[in-house]
């Protein structure tokens, strides 16, 4: 289907050196696939001009390739997408302060989160609707993750059911993304069907009791193409209301949330789950302090510090800048994850410096899926790994644990707010 697809027409000439997949000079780093991404041929015959070279070059393809109305739904913020943009340049108010001097000829990339391993501190966060990015959708993308060892997780508003995305990768670790429906035994079923397929966590989101104001969704009548479903109510009831997104005259995913999901939702309810669960629950949507401790207190096995990629509430603080007021107050008890605003492998050295366990992606790798499918996923994994490798060498770091809170501060262009209450906690 992915060569015979849409993509068909979209090969191009490449020269034999650029079809070769070529290996990188990191040294030997224990679980790292030893390759700069994917099959370099498939790759290069699906996107014009060279093969991209980091995460930003993939966002600009998948753009020129998308429909506007799937573009602007993955690509969008809320309101004037202010946070948008600060997620990401939060990262670059962060200046490194690196050691040097130190063997790092062989490195271990590695790292286990709530007993699921990766080959380095990242985790695929849960993407919505992945079959409007490429025929084959989230099957791509659990492959691509279980082919580089990281985590995968899957949204509840999958284009393929749970059950089949875990029989494409049967042996990548996947947590699931619960949206809790106010039709709470389905919200139930889908909990077991993934605890059955052997899911090993659950990443609750609690920032979601009304859908964030995405005006290029309402420009667009943003709507789900007609020959797809919400896989994971569709394919047990056809006629299920939470399968479908009828077209409406604004957002079609405005309507589908304020229609069905549960605004009810409260920190009750984590017990609640937890009495029919036994997967560990992630708390994802955390910005503050207040919030992470009563979660803790609830009884979260973790927390994902995330603004939804400033898709709910624009003007919030952009995650990075919140990430150490969460660990705090946590105190190292469970681990806390760091979502949105991540496009390079110092990002991640950056977050881990300031408490985060890992992150998690969602943007990157859905323009590498749009870009080239399965392989472009892989690619883009690899390329954010083997910067993550550089980033860490050039600080001196052998192992993930040698990343330290001292090697970053904040430079002059952070929010003062954020400066002053840091520097009173710490």
């Amino acid at each position: 289907d992915e060569r015979r697809g849409r993509e068909s027409g979209v090969a191009r000439k490449v020269s034999g050196r650029r079809c070769e997949r070529f290996a990188v000079t990191i040294g030997k780093v224990p679980g790292m696939v030893q390759t700069a991404g994917g099959d370099m041929a498939l790759i290069a015959n699906k996107v014009p001009g060279m093969v991209p070279v980091n995460v930003g070059e993939y966002h600009k393809l998948a753009k020129a390739k998308l429909p506007a109305m799937v573009y602007g739904y993955y690509a969008s913020g809320a309101d004037d997408m202010q946070t948008l943009q600060d997620n990401e340049d939060a990262f670059k108010r962060l200046r490194f302060r690196p050691r040097v001097l130190i063997d790092v000829s062989a490195q271990d990339l590695s790292t286990v989160i709530l007993g699921s391993s990766s080959a380095f501190p990242l985790v695929l966060a849960p993407t919505a609707m992945q079959r409007m990015a490429h025929p084959e959708g989230e099957l791509a993308t659990a492959r691509a993750a279980a082919r580089a060892g990281v985590p995968m997780t899957l949204s509840s508003w999958s284009t393929t059911s749970l059950e089949d995305v875990m029989s494409a990768a049967p042996n990548g670790h996947k947590w699931f993304q619960l949206y809790v429906y106010k039709d709470r035994e389905i919200t139930l079923q889908l909990v077991r069907r993934a605890e059955a397929a052997g899911y090993r966590a659950i990443a609750l989101t609690v920032d979601t009791p009304r859908l964030g104001r995405r005006e290029a969704d309402i420009k667009n009548q943003f709507a789900l193409p007609s020959h797809l479903t919400m896989a994971n109510f569709a394919s047990v009831d056809p006629s299920a209301e939470q399968g479908k997104m009828d077209k409406t005259s604004g957002s079609g995913l405005a309507a589908y949330v304020a229609g069905l999901i549960d605004q009810s939702l409260s920190w009750k309810d984590i017990a609640w789950l937890k009495r029919n669960t036994r997967l560990p629950i992630l708390a994802k949507g955390i910005e503050t302090g207040e919030d992470a401790a009563i979660a803790l207190e609830a009884g979260c096995a973790g927390i994902i510090v995330s603004n939804h990629g400033a898709r709910q509430l624009d003007g919030v603080i952009a995650t990075v800048d919140a990430l150490e007021e969460v660990v705090q107050a946590v105190r190292g008890r469970i681990p806390v994850l760091l979502d949105s605003g991540v496009r390079r492998g110092t990002d991640i050295v950056k977050a881990l410096a300031l408490g985060a366990s890992a992150v998690m992606i969602g943007r990157p790798y859905v323009w590498a899926l749009a870009t080239a499918g399965e392989e472009g996923v892989l690619h883009v994994l690899q390329l954010l790994q083997n910067e993550f490798a550089l980033a860490m060498a050039l600080c001196g770091c052998v192992k993930v644990s040698d990343i330290k809170r001292e090697m970053v501060i904040r430079d002059v262009y952070a929010p003062h707010d954020v400066k002053m209450q840091l520097k009173s906690k710490l």
